[in-house]
């Protein structure tokens, strides 16, 4: 039957095989056009290993690893990969572009000339359009027709068309929505007026005389046309500049190899801010895995005593900052600890005459974070913590009770010992998921207060991946090389702090 069933399926083997080929050849030519050779290689690659692997009898295991390693490849390995890459170049706000398209940028330039420019009306003739300009500085009358061009069809090809002196206007002009539907043509126009003056498409409303600002030189360099400055492309800068050092905006990306990781270690600028982002990161990550389990433990061996009437009562109440979605707690804590308006602050106002900055000051910033942090983890590590007690043999505690030993003998002499091995693993995993918290500061303190005179902004609550996000997107300038550079850091330790759950986990198994 199974080679029936597998004859039966042999028809559409290679019409599929073909499809499949053709759109994935089609895939990497578009990518290689696109100017990614390496990427290109590397589908194509991939697209060679995947039909022979289904297309072959010998691979009959492979057809079912295929997919998660292909996937494990495009959604981790590929990002670990750029990020690594993109970590070694100067890609910020100030160099997004390549070499080619910041050259032709600045050759794209034009000054445009106000005393030849012209206001102008689109008509139609038949199957062809026709420009009517005017020019506001010589006619007496609002729209008065000055010169009209010859006809052109509607291309987009770049075409040459001379213009005439006209007293009407050639037609009815066409609305502004036909006017951009032809805006590709009228970009590639060059208008010659009776006196050769040349005009070329300025916007929706006017052509007008534009003057190139760069002219291009030898060696990739640029010239102005106004001062005759030259300006070469240093490759270890990314920027067009003079021999003086002078640098013209947009740079372009270029390879810098490990200097992005230089300067988180030897630029003392950068250095001071982000080892104390570091050592916050892990401290913050340890206090609440640390707080928070303890917390747990403790409510969990309370809820598991047998003469606690109520206990399922206390569990659910206990159990509800679990769960409730962490971001809608966290923004309520955010209006409690508000310094004017927040509850916390009134009943130690009420109290003791005291209302802390809670936001404005960093260690009480600080603190606040990890009572907010506990608060949101306790509930999980209560729940693995009950699970845990009820796999402990009562024996033990009888044989206690008989040795006369109390509450806190059995506590640290059975049930700590008894739980740690199996809950290890997951501090670890509660340790790592608290060192990529992005989440709680951004909702809480955003990183903030910021640090004093740094050359990239920084928080004093920020953890690395905050610290990261504010260099990629915030207020660093979108330093995005530098900001991959922390994000490979981040992945080490994360990858470190993996191996040994794994290694746990198989000795508590």
């Amino acid at each position: 039957m199974t080679s029936q069933k597998a004859k039966a399926a042999s028809p559409w083997k290679w019409p599929v095989a073909g499809i499949s080929a053709a759109a994935g050849l089609w895939l990497v030519v578009r990518m290689h056009l696109m100017g990614e050779p390496l990427w290109a290689l590397a589908v194509l690659s991939l697209l060679c290993v995947g039909f022979y692997i289904y297309l072959s009898s010998k691979t009959l295991a492979a057809r079912y690893l295929f997919p998660g390693l292909a996937a494990m490849g495009v959604f981790v390995l590929f990002p670990l990969l750029y990020t690594v890459q993109l970590s070694t170049t100067n890609f910020s706000a100030s160099n997004l572009l390549s070499f080619e398209r910041s050259r032709a940028y600045l050759l794209e330039q034009r000054l445009r000339d106000e005393a030849k420019t012209f206001e102008y009306s689109l008509h139609a003739q038949g199957d062809q359009l026709v420009l009517a300009l005017s020019a506001e500085s010589e006619t007496d009358q609002a729209g008065a027709v000055t010169f009209a061009s010859a006809p052109f069809p509607k291309s987009q090809a770049a075409q040459n068309v001379k213009a005439t002196a006209a007293s009407a206007a050639p037609g009815a002009a066409l609305a502004m929505r036909d006017v951009v539907a032809n805006r590709a043509t009228l970009q590639g126009l060059s208008i010659e007026l009776p006196d050769g003056t040349q005009l070329r498409y300025a916007g929706l409303r006017q052509f007008a005389v534009l003057t190139p600002l760069w002219k291009p030189l030898d060696g990739g360099g640029v010239q102005s046309t106004a001062t005759g400055k030259t300006y070469s492309p240093n490759e270890k800068t990314g920027f067009f500049e003079t021999a003086e050092g002078e640098r013209l905006q947009p740079g372009f990306t270029v390879g810098i190899g490990f200097k992005n990781y230089a300067k988180l270690i030897f630029d003392e600028a950068i250095r001071g801010p982000f080892f104390s982002i570091f050592v916050w990161t892990v401290t913050f990550s340890g206090l609440t895995v640390l707080l928070a389990a303890s917390l747990g433990t403790l409510l969990a061996v309370l809820l598991n005593w047998d003469a606690l009437k109520g206990r399922t009562v206390y569990r659910t109440l206990l159990f509800l900052p679990y769960a409730v979605p962490g971001f809608i707690s966290i923004l309520v804590f955010k209006g409690l600890f508000n310094q004017n308006f927040g509850e916390i602050n009134m009943i130690l106002n009420a109290l003791f005459g005291i209302k802390p900055s809670w936001f404005a000051d960093p260690i009480l910033a600080k603190i606040m974070l990890l009572i907010v942090n506990v608060w949101l983890g306790y509930a999980y590590f209560m729940l693995l913590c009950s699970g845990l007690l009820q796999s402990i043999s009562s024996d033990l505690y009888e044989a206690s009770a008989l040795a006369g030993a109390g509450p806190l003998t059995n506590f640290f002499k059975i049930t700590v010992p008894q739980i740690i091995k199996p809950l290890s693993p997951l501090l670890i995993s509660a340790f790592a998921f608290n060192f990529n918290n992005f989440v709680l500061i951004a909702l809480l303190t955003d990183g903030r207060p910021d640090f004093l005179n740094t050359k990239i902004p920084a928080g004093t609550t920020d953890i690395l991946v905050s610290y990261t996000y504010r260099i990629a997107f915030k207020d660093a300038g979108a330093d995005f090389g530098l900001a991959a550079a922390v994000s490979v850091l981040i992945f080490a330790m994360v990858a470190a702090l993996a191996i040994v759950q794994l290694r746990m986990s198989k000795k508590s198994s």
